[in-house]
């Protein structure tokens, strides 16, 4: 059995050959260009539609993250609050650590703020002041956490910017 599928892909081998050799050379040669354009033209098809299927994921992920952010600061200036409840505070301390478990297992980033330079891309400054001690754009103060997934922001972040 094998031995006769075996002759026959030998026999449509040479049939494939033969039929080669009748099309005429330019023929072929004008065939086989065009093949190679269209198969790289699919393949950059096929990498641009990846590129949209990612970017429109981290575009719909980032207005749902977007909707969420005001829960997280909710959360942090709850577990911020003295309280003589200490398990009351630990429960939402619990729930905040939980909610940036899941932004981070997504992709979301807190953006860097005191301490580092002012970058327009990322901060919005809120208020400026002079302070020796700091260098030129140097941020001072946090108002409000700035998250972002890889390069898009979701929301600046609010700061004071020094000098």
């Amino acid at each position: 059995m094998e031995e006769k599928q075996e002759k026959e892909i030998l026999e449509e081998k040479q049939e494939v050959e033969n039929a080669k050799d009748m099309v005429p050379k330019q023929d072929y040669e004008e065939l086989e260009d065009r093949y190679k354009r269209i198969l790289a033209e699919f393949e950059n098809f096929k990498k641009r539609s990846s590129k949209e299927r990612e970017g429109l994921y981290n575009s719909i992920l980032a207005d749902i993250v977007e909707i969420i952010l005001p829960v997280v600061d909710n959360l942090e200036n709850a577990a911020k609050v003295k309280t003589e409840d200490e398990e009351y505070k630990k429960g939402v301390e619990l729930v905040l650590k939980q909610f940036k478990d899941v932004l981070q297992a997504k992709g979301v980033e807190e953006i860097k703020t005191v301490g580092e330079t002012f970058d327009p891309e990322l901060h919005e400054a809120v208020s400026s002041i002079q302070d020796e001690n700091l260098g030129e754009k140097e941020i001072a103060e946090e108002y409000r956490k700035g998250y972002k997934i890889g390069s898009k922001v979701i929301r600046h972040s609010m700061v004071v910017v020094a000098n």
